[in-house]
């Protein structure tokens, strides 16, 4: 990392950080913002409202068709938020940094306006303006993972502290509905974020690059302000030149003088084994996909059921109900505290692989893999965790699941971005992440008719536990293949 690019490096770094925990992944603080759309009235009918006169309580078939309603809105746009990722990522791979994070604040600035200007009486339209938040959000995070390469050997780290960042975002709408109880209306907040949008754009043209952060990253690298005002085509050409020389030389073993048809052969072998289709045909890939949708599907599930469970578990007492849903979402501001921490176990797990790997002629693959065994088991592990504590139906160890809850989330979107950029080619990094995200999407509707299930019964959530324990499958198969890895390393040195 040169040192008169690390004042850029950085202002880049803690402005996405800031982009990520303000912005990015809001829409996961759901459970806040319900509590605030369920003192406005939105989805209430004209009896029910007058119920809400006479009685603290209402109806449990009048709160379950309301319940519904904004369940579906939080499916429609979780799916949107993985769904989405896909055509999004190649926006990102094919046009680039800013034309994608243009997009981003498009859709972004258009959703907080609908939002901000919605009433009880026009509450349909959270139908569109929810998934266009959560699409914008994702947009800034994969633009934002990028920066991860500016930071070499601690690219993992910053990789998952970004995803954490995402996470903690989710604490904006508990900002919002402390603001509310304070008198400060809903549309004031959102016309706020509204305005935010000239940041993102100050921030597109003068701190992000035009095209993408190279990996690795070649000498006397500028972008941003520095680059329209410093180095020309030429430079940016040369040192994509660079870049490209150094990613053979980290990927491909150290060549021979004469290079015969032989080497040509195994090389061209090898560009074909990196194809995107070989890499989303994999059985690597597609067990990854697997173990991320089962996931990802509980914590979708566990967040759009919250409300109605801790009403359940609470007998409607809604002083309660408030101050767990302020509980909850105050852990998930420590996203960003617990996911940097499964990017230095995979950072430190690298480094000694590395080491390992030079006196064994292991390969740089199998090394990267190695690295991520630990992760993938743990994250399973935790959720397993998360799953057994809400199952159980005690109003006090909802502490202990929210703690699980936020610990596992930060771990799994850390430790997905983390897979796909040291398992697979980083030039397939925006498709392969798009992928794995819109057929986990498909997976999470499923959250809508287990809905219909779930506040009456605990029987989901031990099915989910069961499917999560399942999930170990994936870190067990990945290291096998690891360890055939080496062995073929050590056959072949």
């Amino acid at each position: 990392m040169a040192s008169q690019g690390l004042p850029l490096y950085l202002a880049t770094l803690l402005t996405g950080l800031l982009e990520c925990i303000g912005f990015a992944g809001v829409l996961f603080g759901w459970t806040s913002l319900l509590f605030v759309f369920k003192a406005e009235n939105y989805f209430s009918e004209p009896c029910e409202q007058d119920c809400l006169l006479r009685s603290n309580v209402t109806g449990p078939s009048d709160l379950k068709a309301q319940d519904e309603k904004f369940s579906l809105i939080f499916t429609l746009a979780s799916f949107m938020n993985n769904f989405m990722t896909f055509p999004t990522g190649y926006i990102f791979d094919r046009f680039k940094t800013t034309v994608a994070r243009l997009i981003a604040i498009f859709f972004y600035t258009c959703a907080t306006i609908i939002i901000a200007f919605t009433s009880a009486n026009t509450a349909m339209l959270l139908f569109l303006a929810m998934p266009m938040l959560a699409v914008g959000g994702i947009l800034f995070l994969i633009t934002n993972l990028q920066i991860g390469n500016l930071f070499g050997k601690h690219r993992s780290t910053i990789i998952t502290l970004y995803n954490g960042a995402f996470d903690s975002s989710s604490a904006v709408f508990l900002v919002i509905k402390l603001l509310y109880e304070q008198g400060i209306s809903l549309r004031s907040s959102f016309i706020f974020m509204s305005v935010c949008s000239v940041w993102h754009i100050a921030r597109t043209f003068l701190l992000m690059p035009k095209g993408h952060i190279p990996y690795p990253l070649p000498p006397n690298y500028s972008y941003g302000l520095c680059s329209r005002f410093g180095a020309s085509k030429k430079e940016n050409k040369a040192a994509e030149h660079e870049t490209k020389e150094l990613r053979s030389k980290e990927c491909l073993p150290p060549k021979e003088e004469n290079s015969g048809p032989e080497q040509q052969q195994q090389q061209q072998e090898q560009h074909e084994q990196h194809s995107f289709r070989r890499c989303a045909l994999s059985r690597r890939f597609i067990l990854h996909v697997v173990w991320l949708s089962i996931i990802q599907l509980w914590h979708y599930l566990f967040i759009g059921t919250l409300n109605s469970l801790l009403t359940k578990l609470s007998g409607g007492d809604k002083v309660e109900v408030s101050a767990y849903t302020n509980a909850f979402a105050i852990t998930q501001f420590f996203g960003v505290l617990c996911a940097p921490w499964n990017g230095l176990l995979m950072d430190r797990l690298k480094q000694k692989y590395q080491k390992a790997a030079k006196r064994t002629g292991s390969s740089s693959e199998a090394v990267a893999l190695c690295s991520m065994v630990p992760s993938l088991a743990l994250t399973s592990l935790l959720s397993l965790g998360f799953a057994l504590c809400a199952s159980i139906p005690v109003m006090q160890l909802q502490y202990a699941t929210f703690i699980l809850q936020v610990v596992s989330r930060s771990f799994l979107y850390g430790c997905n971005a983390a897979f796909l950029t040291l398992a697979f080619p980083s030039e397939h990094f925006g498709k392969l992440f798009g992928l794995v995200m819109a057929l986990s999407a498909i997976v999470s509707l499923l959250q809508f008719p287990l809905f219909k299930v779930s506040p009456e019964s605990n029987a989901v959530y031990v099915s989910m536990g069961l499917a999560i324990f399942l999930t170990l499958v994936h870190p067990f198969l990945v290291y096998r293949e690891c360890r055939a890895e080496k062995t073929k390393s050590s056959v072949d040195a």
